[in-house]
């Protein structure tokens, strides 16, 4: 149905820019596909396209009159990247479609035809060498193999009916990758039409699982062509695998395929040598691209070469480390180019990474890669990188590629990977002899914390989170209510095994936010009912209080914050700090009510007690309704004679530690020595030479960033168009910053039309907490919004009855800002012992 539709929707696009051309008359699929809709035309399909008829007259007269294969290349690319985006969204989203730049191409193809000849005496021209696009999207790959002139004429005709190979699932790619491939091949031989058998409509994942074949008695010579592939020894894969690794929301039932053979074969290698607690992402489509090469270059003598443009956060990222060490282990050479374009973090960070080459096509830091497996070779497996620089825009990168023209004239540095398999940014020995503060895969590691916890993560912040506790509970008792009802809908499909759950359910954003957990509450069958208790504070992120709905069902996971903030009544300290794989800077943050797992990117939490329900501890006296509960220390007993004798101090108590732990969590020497350390492991806390130095300065802190609602505000000049605000004139919508000759000018912030903050010091904005400054923090989440999903409202306004409250919560975070730099700068250097 999927196809059909495509075909249906695209194919006067397809006619308007190939007017005349044979391709429809000898394509298998296209054959196949019109039939069909020949059959249903009778069914008044064709009524629906005619709301399009404008849309394919601006086309068909945009195409007319381009007769060269460079327009009318660019023309297919922007209308398919635009009109696709636009006409197939969810599909865009489950294959992570995006398309490669042509300067990126064509370094690839000459990359390849360099590295077959360094390794194996042969060229991307020679008999037997068999080429591979796998993703071949509209077929930039192999239209520019053509065009480069690699190919010698002689051999060209073999090449393109035999040794050339392009598999796309996606039917308009693929009509448009076979036409582009076949008129560039008729350009250049000058022959009459010639179809391009080389190409399959296939999902290359599923070849691994013995399957990859279409309707067998609709498209069987496609399925022979599935066969023959598979049949053939693959030399070299070239290509850009999709960048999905999964829906961004379960409303959405979107949810991309499994491939269990191909999963297995990862789960077997790279999470098997993973020391990650977290390995999903290895399940990405570019991982599996690169598991899916490996395994098909094994087919051809187990020799041959991958070169592919992908995400690269296998680079160093933590989850990749068992990835980094099975590609050390199975290929000779890798060359890895570092291209950048993280566009995920924030400040210095992403402003280094600047532009990514497929420009608003991805997030993601891009890197080429290219893996070579040559069994003659008698030298050990090497890593050779090469990062392309900072601050560079999309087309300062393309032109450097383009330059270099293929990996031989690039001054490559060789990588010695240590035993952690880290390639870049490697890790400090000095960090690891620290004692941690927490390790949840080794029970035997000694921890200063007994333990710690993730935020809670709610997937459905919308309806949990709001400043109003009347709008949390209205929305969660609407949901609620919905939810019940779907559970009584749903009450065949729940006695019937066969039938799927999303058969009966509503997705609608406006109703209800679903999440896997809930979808499995609802197949149990469970019926929930509102609990004014589960409306507690909450800390949504950094200096920014919410009203949450805490509940360990209706919250997808709450991890261990119900032992650390169990009721409103019960009162703790937690540090906060950012988890591993942040794109951030490390971050803590210390907070006395429930944070979002946001609240620090991924973060875990470190309290200083736990509480448990007596019933829990088989206490007689308690009853389940009891709700009382026991307080544990959460630093052992052991780690505090440790700090004692290691000080020669018995004054010290677990407290004075727990403050010790935030004041060198703070120090700039701590966050830039272990930077790299930082970002792939939990914090490690070493013994410094000033030890009540650090405690003295974290409780100070601690002190300011837990009381910044209450402390003094800063005095900043308040400029009023009117001689006295009431109430109302202090609502805020959106606060921005003020203007001067040179842009934005950070002393000012315009806090709404009749009310201006002047004076601010430029040194507040040095304190960085969760990738931005505290006071941005406040200018972000304190503003009027709307969720485009659930269409709920999220007003700042309704968080206190003091209706100055923002405006001197501005103030407050100006001087938390101050105060905290100036701890932050006076603190010694570790010295540690």
């Amino acid at each position: 149905i999927e196809m059909l539709s495509q075909h249906l929707i695209t194919k006067p696009v397809f006619d308007a820019l190939f007017e005349g051309y044979e391709f429809t008359k000898y394509n298998p699929v296209s054959q196949t596909m019109q039939r069909m809709l020949d059959v249903l035309e009778s069914q008044s399909l064709q009524k629906e396209v005619k709301t399009l008829e404008k849309f394919y007259q601006s086309v068909r007269e945009r195409a007319s009159g381009i007769d060269n294969a460079e327009g009318k290349q660019r023309i297919i690319i922007e209308l398919y990247d635009k009109f696709f985006r636009a006409a197939f969204p969810r599909l865009v989203e489950r294959l992570g479609i995006v398309y490669t730049p042509v300067e990126v191409v064509d370094f690839i193809i000459k990359s390849a035809d360099f590295a077959l000849k360094q390794e194996f005496g042969v060229s991307l021209s020679d008999e037997g060498v068999h080429i591979l696009d796998p993703f071949t999207g509209t077929g930039t790959f192999m239209v520019r193999l053509l065009q480069s002139g690699l190919i010698k004429p002689e051999d060209l005709q073999r090449k393109f009916t035999s040794e050339l190979h392009a598999n796309e699932i996606v039917l308009l790619a693929y009509y448009i990758a076979a036409i582009n491939i076949e008129e560039s091949y008729h350009y250049l031989t000058g022959n009459v039409y010639q179809p391009f058998n080389g190409i399959v409509l296939t999902d290359t994942f599923q070849m691994f699982e013995n399957e990859g074949y279409l309707l067998e008695n609709i498209f069987p010579e496609n399925n022979q062509r599935v066969i023959n592939q598979k049949e053939t020894n693959i030399t070299v894969i070239i290509g850009n695998p999709p960048y999905s690794a999964k829906q961004e929301s379960t409303n959405d039932n979107n949810q991309n395929l499994k491939y269990e053979n191909l999963d297995q074969e990862i789960e077997n290698t790279y999470a098997k040598y993973s020391k990650s607690g977290n390995v999903r992402n290895l399940y990405d489509s570019c991982i599996r691209g690169i598991k899916w090469a490996t395994k098909r270059i094994k087919q051809n003598n187990n020799q041959g070469i991958i070169c592919y443009v992908l995400n690269g956060a296998f680079i160093d990222s933590n989850f990749a480390d068992g990835l980094r060490r099975c590609l050390i282990d199975e290929f000779t050479s890798i060359y890895c180019f570092n291209l950048r374009g993280d566009a995920r973090g924030s400040g210095e960070q992403r402003r280094k990474e600047k532009g990514n080459v497929f420009g608003e096509g991805t997030r993601t830091t891009i890197a080429i890669i290219f893996l070579i497996k040559n069994p003659n070779k008698k030298t050990e497996n090497k890593v050779l990188y090469y990062d392309i620089g900072d601050y560079l825009s999309r087309e300062q990168k393309l032109d450097i590629i383009k330059k270099f023209s293929d990996i031989s004239t690039i001054k490559w540095q060789e990588l010695t990977p240590n035993e952690n398999y880290d390639w870049i940014n490697q890790r400090n020995d000095d960090f690891e002899s620290f004692i941690s503060l927490g390790d949840k895969k080794d029970k035997t590691t000694k921890t200063i914390f007994d333990l710690y916890s993730l935020g809670v993560g709610t997937n459905r912040d919308a309806w949990v989170y709001n400043f109003s506790n009347q709008s949390v509970t209205n929305n969660m008792a609407r949901m609620i209510d919905f939810y019940n009802e779907q559970v009584k809908q749903s009450k065949n499909c729940l006695e019937n095994k066969d039938q799927k759950i999303e058969t009966f359910i509503s997705n609608d954003p406006r109703k209800i936010s679903w999440s896997e957990s809930l979808k499995k509450y609802l197949e149990r069958g469970l019926i929930f009912e509102l609990n004014e208790n589960s409306l507690v504070k909450g800390i949504y992120r950094p200096y920014c209080k919410s009203w949450l709905y805490f509940d360990d069902k209706l919250n997808h996971r709450v991890a261990k914050m119900p032992k650390i903030f169990p009721n409103k009544n019960l009162e703790n300290l937690a540090i906060c700090v950012s988890g591993v794989g942040s794109q951030k800077n490390f971050s803590t943050l210390i907070t006395n009510v429930i944070p979002d797992v946001h609240f620090q990117h991924n973060g875990q939490c470190f309290p200083l007690y736990t509480y448990e329900k007596q019933s829990e501890l088989g206490a007689l006296f308690a009853t389940a309704n009891t709700e009382q509960y026991t307080k544990k220390e959460n630093i052992p007993d052991s780690i505090l004679k440790e700090y004692q004798q290691k000080y020669e101090d018995k004054t010290i108590t677990k407290e004075d530690i727990f403050y010790y732990i935030y004041g060198v969590l703070h120090s700039p020497e701590y966050k830039q020595r272990f930077a790299s350390d930082l970002k792939k492991m939990l914090p490690r806390i070493p013994f410094t030479a000033d030890f009540w130095t650090f405690s003295k300065a974290g409780r100070e802190l601690a002190y300011w960033h837990i009381n910044y609602e209450t402390i003094e505000p800063y005095e900043l000049e308040e400029f009023k168009k009117e001689l006295y605000l009431d109430d109302e004139d202090y609502r805020v919508e959106k606060m921005v910053f003020g203007k001067n000759k040179n842009g934005l000018d950070k002393t000012i912030i315009i806090y709404n039309s009749k009310l201006t903050l002047s004076q601010i010091p430029l040194e507040a904005y040095e304190y960085i907490v969760n990738g931005k400054s505290a006071l941005e923090w406040i200018m972000e989440r304190y503003k009027v919004t709307k969720d485009k999903d659930s269409g709920i409202i999220n007003d700042p306004n309704h968080w206190s009855e003091n209706p100055r409250y923002i405006v001197d919560l501005v103030k407050r975070i100006v001087r938390v800002s101050l105060e905290t730099v100036r701890i932050v700068n006076s603190l010694p250097a570790l010295n540690e012992w």
